[in-house]
């Protein structure tokens, strides 16, 4: 027992170090060694509505040197960090920024559904704030967003339009359309002025850039882009492009009585723009064209990166944690009871017995695949009024699905080969007590409180959190717990049923070896999602468009599922082998995850 207590106590060091090392390095990069301030602002806008911010002002720009500022968004189902690429390039060039969640985001106040253009969702309230600013030049004040954060660029133009004394001098959107007809009289018009405008296109995108014929059918794909109607009035000022005489190309820039139109056309997905320094260069090389940039750096020359990789240490601490620690607690005298140290070792499989495991296997893997494009087909129909949460609500449902499909492969395989085969149901952990289920229950609470108090520990002090791409493990308002607690039942269902095959009905030894078992059910866990981003991608890149049928925001939602289900799997084997008790685990994973679902995603009131 001591030696296992040494070895988790190296591992309990080492998750608290990685997190420590995670904020004091992506600090470091997102201030530019200490030359930017950062704030966490939350107030109150002129549209009545509580926004939340990131503030960043380099210390080169004062009341006496005014210095440009951008305010960039998210896209739908994000919040403001995923705007790291370009508030970290953007302040270390000179700007200020102020990276927003919008409405319905992060820590932003809930809109009712068709208000999302209120304030520009966000957005041109920020450009209110920031235009008064002592250290900002209003006369030089960009906005850039991503997807849905393009749209509030559109929003924000259109308010802008109609007031006093507009406020925006240039405009980026990336990975949306832009406007390219007058809404009242539907012809093809410059809604934008003369204000500088570019426009960063995904030649793979899920959404948009798509023409199509009187019928809805798609006539040219995103990586036809340019060469469309479309493409060519927005390069050409908003003129009909039946009255052009010249054909307009990616990549060079047009001049028009000193304003710009520029499109970058990129070789990526509509998500890819989160993590892509050719994004982040033409973002760069925009603002720096038409705002100048007080602290002039090639575009080319980019940090960002770096904040990745300590934020993503850190993603790799927390989830260290979450094992170590529970492991740690088995130690102390609250918990000691739950320590199992006669948990039986891994026991090598019969013919029959590989037969059910790699049948179970199978099976849950095409159930799990059809039945995740048969949901996002008809989700509409299974949807209870009121949620405030699309995506928790989807894979939480999908999740209980396999749940219960998980537990009637289990129920079959016991009634037909384990009970003959000597498994006791109360020896596997299956039926601990209910006195001893409480307990774990209690464990695994106290692990979930505590690695996010660590969370919110490393905000406090470096404003970082802990994320990968589309993983993020983040704070929340209290509002969350409230809402994650009403999705919890649905995640229970299925890491519960996860934890039950993982540990207790398909723990053996593989040739010999436990860790090769732990590997394919690791790699099984994951499996479904896997298969279906290579079908929704491959189709995508040698056709041009999706699968039909398999909408393109439910094959993004794959990505983080793809890793989660991965990593879940080990943490539950690990935390069983130290206690005979599947259900630890399965709560862990399953608060963990419902609380990453519904901090990063769309609340509506």
């Amino acid at each position: 027992m001591k030696p296992l207590l040494r070895r988790n106590g190296f591992w309990l060091a080492l998750s608290l170090v990685l997190c420590l090392i995670s904020g004091i390095g992506a600090s470091f990069v997102q201030t530019a060694g200490g030359s930017v301030t950062i704030k966490d602002m939350r107030w109150e806008t002129r549209s009545g509505h509580l926004l939340s911010a990131l503030l960043f002002k380099p210390d080169s720009a004062t009341a006496e040197r005014k210095a440009p500022a951008v305010v960039v968004s998210h896209g739908w189902y994000n919040t403001r960090e995923m705007q790291d690429l370009n508030f970290v390039e953007l302040a270390r060039r000179g700007y200020v920024v102020v990276s927003i969640d919008m409405y319905g985001h992060g820590n932003s106040d809930y809109l009712p559904e068709g208000t999302e253009a209120v304030g520009g969702t966000g957005m041109y309230d920020a450009v209110r704030l920031v235009s008064d600013l002592p250290y900002v030049d209003a006369s030089k004040i960009g906005v850039s967003g991503h997807s849905f954060g393009a749209r509030a660029v559109n929003f924000s133009v259109a308010e802008d339009n109609a007031a006093p004394a507009p406020l925006i001098a240039a405009a980026l959107l990336v990975d949306n359309d832009p406007t390219y007809r007058d809404p009242e009289t539907k012809q093809y018009a410059n809604i934008y002025g003369t204000r500088d405008v570019g426009l960063i296109q995904a030649q793979y995108d899920e959404f948009f850039f798509r023409s199509r014929d009187a019928d809805g059918n798609v006539v040219t794909v995103p990586r036809d882009y340019p060469s469309t109607p479309n493409a060519q009035s927005f390069l050409h000022f908003g003129a009909d492009p039946a009255q052009v005489t010249d054909k307009r190309v990616a990549g060079q820039v047009y001049d028009q009585n000193g304003a710009m139109r520029v499109l970058y056309s990129l070789n990526q997905t509509h998500p890819w723009g989160h993590t892509s320094a050719t994004a982040a260069d033409r973002q760069i090389q925009f603002f720096q064209q038409a705002l100048g940039a007080p602290n002039p750096i090639a575009a080319g020359s980019q940090v960002w990166q770096f904040k990745v990789a300590f934020n993503t240490l850190g993603l790799i601490g927390f989830g260290i944690f979450l094992v170590a620690f529970a492991q740690a607690l088995l130690g102390t005298r609250a918990f000691a009871g739950l320590r199992n140290t006669a948990v039986a070792e891994a026991v090598p499989t019969t013919r029959k017995g590989l037969a059910w495991f790699w049948g179970g296997l199978v099976v849950a893997a095409v159930v799990s695949a059809f039945s995740y494009v048969w949901l996002s087909q008809r989700v509409d129909d299974f949807a209870p009024a009121g949620l405030p949460q699309e995506a928790p609500y989807f894979i939480g449902l999908w999740a209980a699905v396999n749940g219960v499909v998980g537990l009637i492969i289990m129920a079959l395989a016991y009634r037909l080969f384990g009970r003959g085969n000597g498994q006791d149901l109360r020896a596997l952990g299956v039926l601990p007590g209910w006195r001893a289920f409480f307990h774990g229950i209690g464990l695994a609470l106290t692990v979930v409180v505590a690695a996010f108090a660590l969370v919110f520990v490393v905000d406090y002090f470096f404003t970082t959190d802990f994320r990968l791409w589309v993983v993020a493990v983040k704070t929340f308002t209290p509002d969350k717990i409230g809402i994650a607690l009403l999705y919890l039942p649905l995640f229970l269902i299925y890491f519960f049923a996860n934890s039950l095959a993982i540990n207790s009905f398909n723990r053996f030894t593989l040739r010999g070896k436990e860790g090769l078992n732990t590997a394919v059910l690791v790699l099984f866990n994951s499996l479904a999602p896997l298969v279906l981003v290579i079908v929704q991608y491959g189709t995508f890149f040698v056709t041009g468009d999706l699968v039909d049928g398999f909408g393109g925001i439910y094959s993004i939602w794959l990505f983080p599922v793809v890793v989660i289900l991965a990593v879940a799997a080990v943490v539950s084997r690990k935390i069983y082998r130290t206690t005979g008790n599947p259900y630890i685990g399965g709560f862990i994973n399953a608060a963990v995850v419902v609380l990453i679902s519904v901090t990063n995603t769309l609340t509506m009131a």
